[in-house]
């Protein structure tokens, strides 16, 4: 059972997968932190507040004793465009990515097959021809 166990989990598209995942992982945050400290000021600048927290406030909450307010409701759309946007430039990464490596694999199909040169039979048929001389 640990041998099958083994062969599975080193079966080539299974580490290639778990590669992929974990770059991708890597690459999220990289995105989100771009995103976060780059892209949402800028666009914060145009509402003159941080992007991610934009929100429209449903109902007004009430100050507390420690000068915290609670109570409020809001709908956090800022928080929300910026996984959006997060989002985008992922998943137009990985699509480059993909459409790269299906042009390189159609590169690889297209080449033509080298030529396996005569075939047994046709080597037995010139051994017979070249022995009846």
């Amino acid at each position: 059972m640990l041998k099958e166990f083994k062969d599975f989990a080193m079966k080539g598209n299974l580490v290639d997968i778990a590669v992929g995942f974990v770059m991708g992982a890597a690459f999220n945050k990289v995105v989100a932190s771009f995103t976060g400290g780059i892209v949402s000021p800028l666009i914060g600048l145009i509402f003159n507040a941080d992007f991610k927290d934009l929100k429209y406030i449903v109902k007004e909450g009430a100050m507390n004793d420690a000068g915290e307010k609670v109570g409020e409701v809001a709908v956090l759309y800022g928080e929300f465009l910026t996984n959006v946007i997060d989002f985008i430039i992922v998943a137009f990464v990985m699509f480059m990515i993909v459409k790269g490596v299906n042009k390189m694999k159609k590169k690889e199909e297209e080449a033509p097959a080298p030529d396996p040169g005569p075939s047994e039979k046709d080597l037995l048929m010139e051994i017979r021809d070249a022995l009846k001389k």
